[in-house]
């Protein structure tokens, strides 16, 4: 019966938001359901049933996801919502939006099978959602990729243990779970097959990874191992805890010649006071970058910080300035607090104005685009490794250095007397610079 639903009735859409993690997590769901037989469409218009798979970190992503279910809705799709929002809200979305068809929590993604076949059935609506999170990766589910190309997500852990004063994601997804180091090198090993050059390692916390397994941070032998893999060129670390920047990890980090030399490393804030107030470590971040700096040549270093936290004083903004303008990070975030409920911030005194929140944003970030400019300078007439990535329509090459991130930081830009294929390593002469990206000719070698 479920076989001829399956021919008949549907064709299963998906519409994704938030982080690269929850990208991982769209692409499980269609694998799954790629492997149980129903048809998958990337255009939303021919779909019977569409799934959202929503983001809630802050109040613009949730409106963001909000919007794409009422879209559907209106087109008449039925929409299945997963995702950090339907683990968030729950009965309060049903009650707000009737017209649901399900709902799935962050840690039931093979529920997805479920869902669908009694939407198929006939049930007008059927929520799956645990109240207590504890997600454990589909190991046996081929990824259904929704974006191929030089560079892939790799998912080593989920969940986090810390308890962060802004942060709602220990609630949404649970403790921190690591997956096996031999999953991990498998699901690698498929992407190299498939075309992949650089993996992109993420998690809440990657430099936690191994911990809850293992009883250490195994972090540095993951990587020792993923450097084995013949044909993978790059190997990224994204999302690193600051208490976890072990000498270990800088050290693998340093002599593995696949793992490119980026360290992204959230601090959030500079002041004492307001990383007590934030429940993040205390100390001496400037001695831990210039550490970072010292053990990994030609490193480049990104942050994330956040203005505007409840009770930020204009000293402690100057503070964190005066931080940013000493440290010099290569590459850098600006984050306005946003408050969400269930937090620990949500409850303190003090919360600023939308106003004072942008203005230090913007004082923080026209800092940081001088830094950059001065930073991309140091590369004029230098050549550096970097990635393919595409082209322009113009016919101009994009690629990326290994000092940058996809889709957060910035891109190369050249030109070549050759053609090139997406995921090739070239080696890019840099000619002109601007705050944050690099232009240049491609070395015919």
């Amino acid at each position: 019966m479920i076989e001829l639903l399956k021919e008949v009735f549907m064709k299963i859409a998906l519409i994704n938001h938030g982080c690269a993690k929850n990208l991982v997590d769209a692409e499980l769901m269609l694998g799954l359901l790629d492997q149980k037989g129903y048809t998958i469409t990337l255009d939303e218009n021919e779909a019977d049933i569409v799934i959202v798979n929503t983001c809630s970190f802050i109040h613009d992503a949730e409106k963001e996801s909000v919007q794409s279910i009422l879209q559907m809705i209106d087109e008449g799709k039925k929409v299945i919502v997963t995702g950090c929002l339907s683990q968030k809200h729950d009965k309060d979305l049903k009650e707000a939006i009737p017209e649901l068809s399900g709902m799935i929590g962050t840690s039931n993604l093979k529920d997805i099978v479920k869902i669908i076949e009694d939407i198929a059935k006939g049930t007008e609506y059927e929520s799956i959602i645990e109240e207590k999170p504890e997600y454990h990766y589909l190991e046996d589910i081929p990824r259904q990729q929704i974006t191929m190309g030089a560079s892939s997500y790799l998912k080593i852990g989920e969940g986090c243990n810390y308890s962060c004063g802004y942060c709602i994601i220990p609630k949404l997804r649970g403790k921190y779970i690591s997956r096996p180091i031999e999953n991990i090198v498998k699901e690698a090993n498929s992407l190299v097959e498939k075309g992949v050059s650089e993996i992109i390692l993420i998690a809440q916390d990657t430099s936690s990874y191994g911990i809850d397994l293992y009883g250490k941070q195994a972090l540095p032998q993951l990587l020792e191992e993923l450097n084995k893999i013949e044909d993978l060129s790059w190997i990224r670390i994204m999302y690193a805890y600051p208490t976890q920047m072990t000498d270990e990890l800088i050290d693998a980090i340093a002599k593995l010649d696949k793992v490119v030399k980026y360290v992204d490393i959230p601090l959030q804030h500079s002041h004492p006071d307001m990383l007590k107030r934030m429940k993040r470590p205390v100390m001496d971040y400037k001695k831990l970058v210039q550490k970072i700096r010292d053990k990994i040549p030609n490193v480049s270093v990104r942050t994330s910080l956040i203005v505007g936290y409840p009770g930020e004083t204009e000293e402690e903004f100057e503070h964190l300035y005066n931080f940013v303008k000493d440290v010099k990070f290569d590459r850098m975030g600006a984050f306005e607090y946003s408050r969400e409920k269930g937090t620990y911030s949500d409850t303190l005194n003090g919360h600023l104005s939308e106003k004072i929140k942008k203005e230090r944003r913007n004082k923080l970030m026209e800092l940081q685009q001088k830094i950059s400019l001065e930073n991309n300078e140091k590369y004029i007439d230098k050549a550096i490794k970097c990635i393919v990535e595409g082209y322009t329509d113009d016919g101009v090459i994009i690629l990326r250095s290994e000092h940058d991130a996809p889709e957060i930081d910035g891109l190369v830009y050249a030109t070549s007397n050759r053609e090139v294929i997406p995921g090739d390593i070239e080696t890019v002469k840099i000619t002109k610079a601007d705050e944050y990206d690099l232009f240049g000719e491609i070395i015919e070698e």
